[in-house]
């Protein structure tokens, strides 16, 4: 059953994570409510790229619980992630640098085909029907990211502001609910980190989306989110709204720079 707008998309209860006797995250736990913009703040090390490796199924956690929809994805495989509706992109781009920005997008959308290799083979009526539907949403992501005039461009021969655009876009591809940025304005200028502020937050409201963004750049968050969770050693220390972050004690403390005196 699909919870109305509003109700959590996403929950992660008592989530814990160890490395070689590390605790990387300590019993965290927060949701996600559906068409939300959370942003997810902490210093290096606080857990928050580990916490989008156990959404997407990189890392199993020793214990908690990850829940879409009241399904759990702890027990899915990895490579189904995509067709459960959760797309992602990463700090380090992970592109195929030979293949054309179109090639790369399309790539994204393979995990929704429902055909096999010998339907494809075969070039049954279904292959050639989710082949266009599949070179269709590409046009309309290129389209939406700004990429057509790059299409048949190789990723390699393009400057990093546009490579980080066709990743978001390749991540769209799979139609997620969810999608998962992991520090978007990385590497990027001021004038284009507001360009991306208002791109996502397009995104979201034309796609209907669910965005979870892990993000250093605070101005960023504080003036894209709708809710803010902060992590600090591995735990949850605070959750609210943006305005609600900037006055919470323990964020200003552990993130945000105690005020001098």
């Amino acid at each position: 059953m699909v919870t109305p707008p509003g109700d959590p998309l996403l929950r992660v209860r008592d989530v814990s994570v160890r490395f070689d006797g590390i605790l990387a995250l300590d019993s965290v736990s927060f949701e996600v409510r559906r068409g939300d913009i959370c942003g997810l703040i902490g210093p290096n090390g606080a857990g928050k790229t580990t916490l989008l490796n156990c959404l997407s199924r990189l890392y199993q956690p020793e214990k908690g619980a990850i829940e879409m929809d009241g399904r759990s994805l702890l027990g899915a495989a990895s490579h189904r992630i995509a067709r459960l509706g959760v797309g992602r992109t990463f700090q380090n781009l992970a592109l195929f640098q030979s293949m054309t920005v179109r090639d790369n997008i399309l790539t994204g959308g393979h995990s929704r085909t429902h055909g096999g290799f010998l339907t494809g083979a075969l070039r049954l009526p279904l292959a050639g029907r989710e082949e266009r539907r599949l070179h269709d949403r590409a046009g309309q992501l290129l389209e939406a990211l700004d990429l057509t005039r790059v299409a048949g461009v190789q990723v390699a021969a393009l400057p990093f502001v546009t490579r980080k655009r066709v990743e978001l876009a390749r991540a769209l591809a799979g139609e997620p609910r969810l999608l998962l940025l992991d520090e978007p304005a990385g590497g990027l200028e001021h004038e284009e980190v507001e360009r991306l502020r208002e791109l996502i937050r397009s995104l979201r409201d034309r796609m209907t989306l669910t965005i979870l963004l892990v993000e250093h750049h605070l101005g960023l968050v504080m003036r894209l989110c709708d809710r803010i969770v902060a992590l600090d050693f591995g735990r949850t220390i605070a959750e609210g709204t943006p305005e609600e972050m900037r006055q919470h004690p323990e964020v200003i403390r552990a993130y945000l720079g105690a005020p001098s005196s």
